[in-house]
């Protein structure tokens, strides 16, 4: 007896494996799968800008990196005691103006210089709702808890997202013609904007999709139809009944592994698992001949797999 209606996703989507580095960028949910993707050893960047939700702020994140003209000064704002950027989260705000301008320069440099190298581009747009500054017009990637009367609140419908992302990917293919990217809708709802509205921004995010997959070489993930469908019941949700739990999140990642690496990938990630779990393991007596013998040959085997897989990324 099925008691769920199962999603059947094609596979394999992208061959995602360790000797192709990952860039992944947009929310929440890009920024669960890049920390996965690093607990197994992958060579994962994960958002340099911070976290970002909409189509609009993503694409000019990518079109800075493509640049790399480095932010200054001017581009900042200070507000409630810190210096923030309206192109990054808060997880780069700092009290001094220097130390802001500092972890976004270095993230923006480390990204840069590897954009024509990654082989894997991770996309996850949230919402198509997004907050123009009232003096420039500009959409903001973080309004940093600015008050609302200095935004305009609209939703892009699916021609603004496709109109600036098929040249964009365009441009990506041309500095980088082995890059694959992989776009996905986030399953979280973003209920501030309304039930009604989330829906229709959800909707107008993923026609878009649809339309770039019919332009351009890119595949997608249903992340947000496996959230909606197959664990359609508030047990897979956390405490705000807004998140996807840590079981909805290994559910996911498990439907993401099997659709997007092959056999031998899954069989190194088990290795880096075992791996992982006995670095982390926490004996009662550390000085003891038992555990120190234990301790030697986990490095060994680490070693052995890192010599195997010279491209892993094992603290």
């Amino acid at each position: 007896m099925k008691l769920i209606t199962e999603i059947s996703i094609p596979s394999p989507l992208i061959s995602v494996t360790y000797d192709r580095p990952l860039l992944t960028m947009g929310s929440c949910f890009a920024e669960n799968m890049g920390e996965r993707l690093r607990q197994y050893g992958f060579d994962s960047d994960v958002n340099p800008f911070g976290i970002l939700y909409n189509p609009l702020s993503i694409a000019s994140s990518l079109e800075r990196l493509m640049s790399g003209k480095l932010f200054t000064e001017a581009e900042l704002f200070q507000y409630n005691g810190l210096w923030h950027s309206y192109a990054h989260h808060g997880s780069f705000s700092a009290v001094a103006i220097g130390e802001t301008l500092e972890k976004i320069n270095a993230s923006l440099v480390t990204a840069a210089e590897r954009l024509a190298d990654y082989g894997i581009l991770l996309v996850t747009f949230g919402t198509a709702w997004v907050y123009r500054k009232n003096d420039s017009e500009n959409v903001v990637a973080n309004c940093h808890k600015v008050p609302e009367k200095y935004f305009t609140r609209s939703r892009l419908s699916v021609e603004d997202i496709t109109s600036l992302w098929i040249p964009l990917l365009q441009r990506l293919k041309q500095l980088n013609p082995n890059l694959r990217v992989l776009f996905t809708v986030s399953p979280i709802r973003h209920w501030k904007d309304g039930a009604h509205e989330n829906q229709l921004s959800k909707a107008a995010l993923l026609l878009a999709i649809e339309q770039l997959k019919d332009s351009c070489d890119i595949a997608y993930f249903p992340a947000y139809e496996l959230m909606m469908d197959e664990l359609r019941d508030y047990r897979f949700y956390a405490a705000d009944m807004l998140h996807p739990s840590d079981l909805a999140i290994d559910y996911i990642w498990e439907r993401f592994v099997a659709s997007c690496f092959d056999k031998s990938t899954r069989e190194t990630m088990r290795e880096v698992e075992q791996i992982n779990r006995a670095m982390s393991h926490r004996p009662l007596n550390p000085d003891s001949e038992e555990y120190l013998r234990f301790r030697k040959q986990t490095l060994l085997r680490k070693a052995d797999l890192l010599q195997r897989f010279p491209h892993l990324r094992l603290d």
